[in-house]
């Protein structure tokens, strides 16, 4: 079957979700595959970053050189896929796990969700090599599984990053409020502050964000490094005179006061707070719609992901646990991301002897929770002008202008941004929980949504008589580590409905399974969406079988011979090097 798909016509090339059956100009790049080239002159630098009025004008399908999927560098894709996605649920976040689960309840939990989060990212990267898409994943719930669930899935995510985006800038407000506790500047300036600063910074769209991604990952990277090497010592009991550490320190903490705090329940009720530490990793596979050379800078990306899992979550989280009793008073009452004075790697700090550190990692926290910010509103435009492409949302949504930047769709997300200034109210922390509570589980469904495409896409792959040796990029563990993504994904959403439902409480039950809710009514819309109002009266469903799922239009071009020479010279490697190309 391979020879006759090399020899078949070539696929669509796809921009931005428009295809474009010409590929003229074309040559093969180092991996193999084939890139259109386009003479046409481009706009200037000004208008491509977005600073003239010129940029405001609607993209044209001539206008190539400014498609969605044009600009990111393979350094930007690397660092949003290393340090993208850490934040307040990392530095704040986890001393709450702590407190409620113990040491070896924040390693268990953080750690399952690693495992998944390893599974459901390689399988993304291979679908998003063969299939590049602008607009993101949802799009592959719609066209491998079933079109009413990826519109679910699409409007899921968007919501979820449009609540995201006020909780950020909250957070941001109130970690001024660790240098002044008298809150003698008001906090509503601060949120005003940093919601000025979002808006700046999308003006330069992609360009934007992915400079401010870089240098932001770079500085939080960098800190986790420093914290690790502190832990190290204080362990060995190498800290200053003045503090806890002074003495050789261990695993004390492990023993007394122990490694579980409430045993099974604690473990459970890690797992949202490890999701929400997690979430943004899946973008990605968004952002690489937007990169130069998708198909060279992903895999690599995607490789980086284990890399972070494994050093700046769990080996970072392990000295927390060896350093941070999880009775600590500092802990107690630390309910949400929203008090960062709660901060475990502060706590460390502070009790080390070493303040400064402290200060210093409240501003890393500072940078970070922007940055999730500007993720919310990048990861929530883009699905949303995908959701218009596809008429699953208003059509003024699919609006693109000359510099690539999705609009309308930003400013629809940005629109939810002044939630934030809610934290004046006297009940804001009850209104901020229930904004978490929206948002908690929703990337829980993305990533098993993302898993279960994997499994249709290949289980129709092989439908229609493909074979994997046809991908350019395959998942490390196939699809067997798809349906152990898939499968955790539901144990998971298992034991939150354990912890809801516990203590017997409507309150808190829907505080912790809300977001379930607004799935299914997602769903529901898009049912009727796709059937109209007397969708009952259909007989057939859905969800899509095997034999209805297309796997040949919108698939990325490949030189065959090229990519032949490249895999055979690869299997000539040493060992050492062909184990260094599959970590790295």
């Amino acid at each position: 079957m391979k020879d006759s798909m090399r020899d078949s016509p070539p696929s669509e090339k796809v921009y931005s979700g428009d295809a474009s059956p010409e590929l003229h100009n074309t040559k093969s790049n180092s991996e193999g595959q084939v890139v259109t080239y386009d003479n046409a002159p481009q706009p200037s630098f000004l208008t491509r970053l977005g600073v003239t009025p010129d940029s405001f004008r609607q993209r044209t399908l001539g206008d190539k050189h400014n498609q969605l999927n044009k600009t990111l560098k393979s350094r930007h894709l690397n660092m949003i896929a290393i340090g993208g996605s850490i934040g307040a649920g990392l530095f704040v976040g986890s001393g709450s796990a702590l407190g409620t689960g113990g040491p070896a309840a924040l390693l268990i939990g953080f750690a399952i969700i690693g495992i998944m989060i390893f599974n459901v990212v390689y399988a993304l990267g291979e679908l998003a090599v063969m299939y590049p898409i602008s607009g993101g994943f949802y799009t592959y719930s719609t066209r491998f599984i079933d079109p009413s669930w990826g519109f679910a899935m699409g409007w899921n995510y968007v919501f979820q990053w449009a609540i995201v985006l006020p909780l950020e800038i909250n957070v941001a407000g109130l970690t001024i409020g660790y240098w002044d506790p008298d809150r003698s500047i008001d906090i509503a300036v601060w949120i005003t502050i940093f919601l000025v600063i979002i808006v700046f910074i999308n003006i330069f769209g992609v360009l934007g964000y992915a400079e401010e991604e870089f240098w932001v990952s770079l500085l939080k990277l960098f800190t986790i490094v420093i914290f690790m090497i502190i832990g190290l010592i204080f362990v060995c009991g190498g800290g200053p005179s003045n503090g806890q550490y002074s003495d050789y320190w261990g695993a004390r903490t492990w023993y007394d006061p122990g490694a579980f705090a409430s045993g099974f329940p604690g473990v459970c009720a890690v797992f949202v707070t490890a999701a929400f530490s997690f979430s943004g990793t899946e973008l990605v596979g968004l952002a690489a719609a937007e990169s130069e050379t998708p198909q060279e800078s992903l895999p690599k990306a995607v490789k980086q992901v284990f890399w972070r899992i494994t050093l700046f979550y769990i080996l970072a989280l392990f000295f927390v646990g060896l350093l941070v009793r999880w009775d600590n008073p500092n802990l107690l009452g630390n309910g949400s991301l929203l008090d960062v004075s709660t901060s475990p790697f502060v706590i460390v700090a502070e009790n080390g002897g070493i303040p400064a550190f402290g200060d210093f990692v409240n501003v890393v926290i500072l940078f970070s929770v922007i940055s999730i910010g500007l993720s919310g509103v990048y990861g929530g435009s883009r699905t949303l002008t995908a959701l218009a492409e596809q008429g699953y949302a208003p059509h003024i949504f699919a609006y693109v202008d000359r510099a690539g930047r999705p609009l309308y769709s930003v400013i629809a997300i940005i629109a939810f941004g002044p939630i934030a200034y809610i934290a004046k109210a006297s009940d804001s922390v009850t209104v901020f929980n229930w904004l978490l509570a929206l948002s908690g589980l929703a990337a829980l469904f993305t990533w098993g949504s993302i898993c279960l495409a994997h499994i249709r896409f290949r289980r129709a792959w092989a439908y229609h008589g493909h074979t994997v040796d046809e991908l350019p990029f395959k998942a490390a563990f196939g699809v067997w580590g798809s349906w152990a993504g898939f499968i955790l994904v539901i144990l998971v959403l298992i034991a939150q409905f354990y912890t809801a439902v516990k203590p017997l409480a409507a309150y808190d039950f829907f505080l912790s399974y809300l977001a379930a809710f607004v799935v299914i009514l997602f769903y529901i819309v898009g049912v009727v969406w796709q059937k109209g109002p007397f969708f009952w009266r259909w007989r057939s469903g859905t969800w899509l079988r095997a034999r209805d799922i297309d796997v040949d239009s919108g698939r990325r071009e490949i030189d065959w011979s090229h990519f032949d020479a490249l895999k055979a010279k690869k299997q000539s490697w040493p060992a050492w090097r062909r184990v260094w190309d599959f970590c790295f």
